[in-house]
C-alpha cells in the first residue's frame, strides 16, 4: 500500500506558523513524517513556501538544518524573548568558509573566520518537542544565531567558560576540529556548500533558559554577550 505522507501539506502548515507568528498545535496526519528524509523534505517545503534560500547549515547534536541569513544577529544588539517560542541558548561557534564544500571531497573544511557565537534555538509548535523528525522539519528547531567578531583562527581545542552574567561561569573544553568535521560531513551529504556559506556548530554546551543575560569566553576565538529583552 502506498503511503499517504504528503510534505507539501505538512509544508504549508509550517510555513503559515513561521509566517503569522502562530503556534502549530501538530502537523495533520498525512503530513507527520516517518522517517529523517521525510522531515528534511518537510524542511524544503518549508524554505521554498517562505523563498528562502539557506547561506549556509547549521548543525546541533545530530540534527542538521538550514543556516538562515535572516536569523543572524549580532551580539551588539538585545534579543526580544517574546519573539521566540520555547527558547534555549546553547554555545556556538559560526565559521565563514574559505573554499567550497564539495560533495565528492573529503577533508576539514577551511576557514576563513571563526566567530563565537550563541546559538538560540526556538520552535514553531505551540509544546515544546525534541522529536529529531519535527525538529528537523521545524527548520531544524532554528530561532536566533547571536554572533561575535569574527577572527581567522583555525578550530581547535578550545576552553570555554559560559553562564548568566553576574554569576559564576562553568569552564569546558570544546573539539571544534571534531565538531566541523561532523558539520561538513552533514554538509556535504546535503550537497556541499560554496565558499562564503555558514557553517554553524550549536549545542557545544548544555542548553541554558534565557532569564538573564549570557556571556561567553572561546578563548582566543574571543568573546561575547547575549542581552535579553
Amino acid at each position: 500500500m502506498a503511503s499517504s505522507f504528503d510534505a507539501t501539506i505538512a509544508g504549508r502548515w509550517l510555513t503559515e506558523a513561521v509566517e503569522t507568528g502562530n503556534p502549530l498545535a501538530g502537523l495533520p496526519a498525512e503530513g507527520q513524517p516517518a522517517t529523517m528524509d521525510d522531515a528534511a523534505e518537510i524542511c524544503a517545503e518549508v524554505l521554498s513556501g517562505l523563498g528562502l534560500v539557506p547561506c549556509g547549515l547549521r548543525l546541533k547534536g545530530a540534527i542538521a538544518g538550514p543556516m538562515l541569513e535572516g536569523r543572524l544577529a549580532k551580539a551588539s544588539a538585545p534579543v526580544a524573548r517574546s519573539m521566540l517560542r520555547h527558547p534555549s541558548a546553547s554555545a556556538a561557534v559560526a565559521g565563514v568558509l574559505a573554499a567550497p564544500l564539495v560533495e565528492t571531497e573529503s577533508g576539514p573544511p577551511v576557514f576563513r573566520a571563526l566567530h563565537p557565537a550563541l546559538d538560540i534555538a526556538a520552535s514553531r509548535f505551540t509544546d515544546a518537542t525534541t522529536d529529531p523528525l519535527l525538529v528537523t522539519a521545524d527548520l531544524g528547531g532554528i530561532g536566533l544565531v547571536v554572533t561575535g567578531r569574527g577572527r581567522p583562527v583555525a578550530p581547535g581545542a578550545v576552553t570555554l567558560r559560559i553562564g548568566p552574567v553576574g554569576r559564576r561561569r562553568r569552564s569546558l573544553t570544546l573539539d571544534l576540529e571534531a565538531a566541523f568535521a561532523a558539520a561538513a560531513a552533514a554538509a556535504r551529504a546535503m550537497g556541499g556548500l560554496p565558499a562564503g556559506a555558514l557553517l554553524v556548530v550549536a549545542g557545544l554546551a548544555a542548553d541554558m533558559d534565557l532569564g538573564a543575560d549570557i556571556a561567553a569566553d572561546f578563548g582566543p576565538l574571543g568573546k561575547l554577550t547575549a542581552t535579553f529583552a
